[in-house]
């Protein structure tokens, strides 16, 4: 008798998130300083120097870049963008893009490695070649912020090709519709949870913004108020 298909829900680790970009950080670095030390020097100097709420729309623009590539990939792929959501939970260290109905696995694993080339290789070989800090010092802040995107790339290029995928309510986890017990593959980085005949993908609200987040928002207009005072 054939097993029926099942959700399969797994949760980022963020501990673990945290530790592997971190470790990023630090081996991008050491590799820019290789390949150019003048170029680090001038990405401290452009960052040090610039205004405290510019330099807070930039990032923030990119990291928002970051995930509007990831719906793109969505959407070229088969996705439908009624069912994408974008969200900030600053409080969990994420802005987050959901597509909340089932997937491919090409389709996600495209999803999952648009922004890490696109705004992390392809920029970060721009900025060495034309000499450009600021956009050096954005794409290392995205390369090592793919932690998470690159552990689900690895974790789902593990399955089977008829394997779906979907992203619920919550923004650091997932599931997989799967005939086969998922949960007995590897998954470093992941937590697995548990395994559901059906999922909840009730909010459908296009752009979500958590309390919190309203609160470090706050935090940094009256930084940036201050800043420009004090200056």
């Amino acid at each position: 008798m054939e097993k029926s298909k099942k959700y399969y829900l797994f949760q980022m680790d963020t501990i673990w998130l945290s530790i592997i970009s971190i470790l990023l950080f630090i081996l991008i670095l050491l590799l820019t300083n290789f390949i150019s030390k003048d170029l680090i020097a001038g990405s401290i100097e452009e960052i040090v120097s610039m205004n405290f709420f510019i330099f807070i729309l930039v990032f923030f623009g990119y990291l928002f870049l970051h995930e509007l590539l990831h719906s793109l990939a969505y959407v070229l792929y088969g996705g439908k963008f009624s069912k994408i959501i974008y969200g900030i939970s600053l409080e969990l260290g994420v802005l987050y893009c959901l597509c909340k109905q089932n997937i491919a696995r090409n389709n996600i694993l495209h999803s999952l490695m648009y922004p890490l080339f696109f705004i992390g290789i392809v920029t970060y070989v721009i900025s060495n070649i034309f000499n450009l800090p600021v956009l050096l010092t954005l794409s290392i802040f995205n390369l090592s912020g793919c932690s998470g995107d690159i552990i689900m790339f690895m974790f789902i290029s593990k399955l089977d090709n008829n394997i779906e995928f979907t992203e619920m309510d919550d923004p650091i986890s997932f599931a997989i519709y799967s005939d086969k017990y998922v949960s007995k593959v590897s998954h470093f980085g992941l937590k697995y949870i548990g395994v559901k005949e059906s999922v909840s993908r009730k909010d459908f609200t296009k752009i979500k913004i958590s309390k919190a987040s309203y609160v470090i928002i706050i935090i940094l207009l009256i930084l940036c108020l201050l800043e420009s005072i004090l200056v």
